[in-house]
């Protein structure tokens, strides 16, 4: 961890410790207690939804989070041999049956690529955001579903 006093002293002799390896529990901790404090307690709870082919092993799967009554979808990945073949339709309304017993009213998720935001759209997901040139030369693009919909 390195001290850096490049911006000067502030009123109250801050300084600056940048730790570029590893997050501050710290700063997670705190934060979380101020939100929990606001919003209640996230009561986090992780999943992992796996596919599995008798013959070759994995593939496809979801990995996520549900917190404040929202699924949120982490990593979702289906192998190119098996897209375009319902398997990533079967994954989600997996994804989307844990969601409606864990209590939560909607999913979220993230893309950077415009086929998979398609996936989606094809799924009920609606782009509700998005962070141009991010990574360079796409975008981020930000999709949530209501679970309580019709």
């Amino acid at each position: 961890m390195v001290f850096d006093d490049r911006f000067g002293q502030s009123p109250a002799q801050a300084r600056f410790a940048i730790d570029e390896a590893r997050e501050s529990p710290w700063v997670a901790e705190s934060l979380a207690a101020e939100i929990a404090s606001g919003f209640g307690q996230r009561d986090e709870s992780p999943f992992s939804i796996l596919a599995r082919e008798e013959n070759t092993g994995l593939i496809g799967g979801v990995n996520g989070v549900s917190h404040w009554r929202w699924l949120y979808i982490r990593h979702f990945f289906v192998v190119s041999a098996w897209r375009r073949r319902g398997l990533g339709r079967r994954l989600m309304a997996q994804a989307e049956a844990l969601g409606q017993a864990r209590g939560c009213g909607g999913i979220y998720l993230d893309t950077f690529d415009k086929n998979a935001a398609a996936f989606y759209q094809r799924c009920g997901f609606v782009r509700c955001g998005a962070i141009d040139n991010f990574p360079p030369g796409a975008a981020r693009i930000y999709m949530k579903k209501d679970l309580h919909a019709g």
